[in-house]
């Protein structure tokens, strides 16, 4: 044995001591450093209906959810979702009460909300089998004597826009209701109207655009999807809608990102559109005003 030894391993001790102070405070001031990172790191909350193809559902086959994908993906956010039927005091019951921040397929300049740029228009539709009749207008002297399809909005079945443009035409006695809402507990409840039309039950149906075309696609016949006219059925009843996402009227900031997401993203999200069957009244490739 030689007589340095210990003091050579008195030496190497206290070398590995300094050295592993020295690791321990690096890993400190590492962690310290990615710590506001990680607290810090983006949510892109967004409000949506569980179950409401073609615009969103818990599963996220919607529209909706995948452009909400794309806006998360641009802005570096995780996505989130408050799931809650979309009846009456769904603004109410999720952005206004703080539980999310971003509402897709709004329709644009809506009072409650501050809406972004539209990402498309579209418009009410008639539904009927390729082999059907092939109307056009609400001034169609043939919808008097058809079975006519509506949608009834809201649990107290209020009257859409259609209903009321038949209304003002005197053509009421073949009207066969079917709820937006329909039956919550069965999957896509908005798609009875035009599995109706496909079964035969009834002649036509005049349907919100994007819900006519997805659905329209399922069917094991045929359909003709023609977007109505008037488009604005006297003075102050539209037909047509651009459509835009909202957040809360002070939340500039969010809709500021959303609004160059959206337009980062516009080839991508007119795609997808076209994939789900939206029918489009925007010219694609130029910005809606």
């Amino acid at each position: 044995m030689c007589s340095v030894c210990p003091d050579a391993l008195e030496v190497t001790a206290v070398l590995t001591r300094k050295a592993l102070q020295r690791i321990g405070m690096g890993m400190a001031v590492l962690a310290l450093l990615l710590l506001p990172a990680t607290a810090g790191a983006r949510e892109l909350r967004v409000c949506a209906d569980p179950n409401n193809l073609p615009f969103s559902n818990a599963a996220g086959q919607g529209f909706e959810n995948r452009i909400a994908e794309i806006i998360a993906a641009d802005l570096g956010a995780k996505l989130t979702y408050t799931w809650w039927a979309q009846r009456r005091g769904f603004v109410r019951n999720t952005l206004k009460a703080g539980l999310c921040d971003l509402v897709p397929g709004t329709p644009a300049n809506l009072e409650m909300l501050r809406t972004t740029t539209p990402y498309y228009r579209s418009s009410y539709v008639f539904v009927t089998r390729q082999d059907g009749p092939d109307v056009a207008s609400f001034n169609d002297p043939r919808l008097r004597y058809m079975r006519i399809g509506v949608q009834l909005i809201g649990d107290d079945g209020a009257n859409s826009p259609p209903v009321q443009a038949l209304g003002r035409r005197g053509i009421v006695g073949h009207l066969v209701g079917y709820p937006v809402y329909g039956d919550y507990s069965a999957p896509n409840p908005p798609a009875r109207i035009v599995e109706a039309v496909a079964s035969g039950e009834i002649d036509l149906a005049v349907v919100w655009g994007p819900l006519a075309g997805y659905f329209a696609q399922k069917q094991k016949v045929p359909l003709r999807i023609t977007p109505v006219a008037p488009r604005i059925d006297g003075p102050q009843l539209p037909m047509i809608y651009d459509i835009s996402m909202g957040v809360r009227r002070e939340d500039d900031a969010l809709r500021g990102d959303v609004n160059n997401a959206l337009a980062r993203h516009k080839a991508e999200i007119d795609a997808l559109l076209a994939q789900y069957g939206v029918p489009r009244l925007d010219a694609l490739g130029s910005t809606v005003r």
